[in-house]
């Protein structure tokens, strides 16, 4: 079984680099929340390339911390999976995002930190404002292994994204 999917994974890879078309990237810098446990700030930047329909994304984000409510600060770097629409639909991308890395939960009112492997799934649309700048809305969730204090968090952002 493993054979098969190797083999169908190879030849897949070779027929979409035998018909890629000029790859385009983009810079994402964004602001957003973290219901998880409560409304915390989201920032962070992602920088991504791609192919008509795949693309992949590197993004690291920073959750503030509520020393009120004990809510941890959260770090993420992910290198993600996107899948899109080839072009815009009116001024909309929808896109569909997979993928993982490494985060840091850290709570210093109680001297707390994990740090672990974590995956995430999400998705969202990038709107075309003026030629290569656009506005990204962005929806993830991310489940965090290892021992934070919580496994499962979602994620809200808006950002402005720029097309080279």
């Amino acid at each position: 079984m493993l054979k098969r999917f190797c083999t169908l994974a190879a030849c897949a890879g070779l027929m979409l680099g035998a018909s890629a078309s000029p790859a385009s990237a983009d810079l994402t810098a964004f602001l957003g929340f973290s219901p998880t446990p409560d409304h915390r700030l989201v920032r962070g930047l992602a920088v991504g390339s791609g192919l008509v329909v795949v693309g992949f994304e590197f993004e690291y984000a920073d959750t503030t911390d509520d020393e009120d409510t004990g809510a941890p600060s959260l770090k993420t770097g992910m290198a993600n999976l996107l899948l899109q629409t080839p072009i815009p639909i009116g001024r909309f991308q929808p896109y569909f995002t997979i993928g993982g890395g490494l985060y840091r939960e850290r709570v210093d009112a109680i001297d707390r930190q994990e740090t672990s492997f974590g995956s995430n799934i999400g998705g969202g649309v990038k709107m075309t404002l003026t030629g290569p700048l656009r506005l990204r809305l962005d929806y993830r969730l991310f489940n965090l292994r290892g021992d934070p204090l919580y496994s499962t968090v979602h994620r809200f952002y808006g950002g402005l994204n720029l097309a080279f």
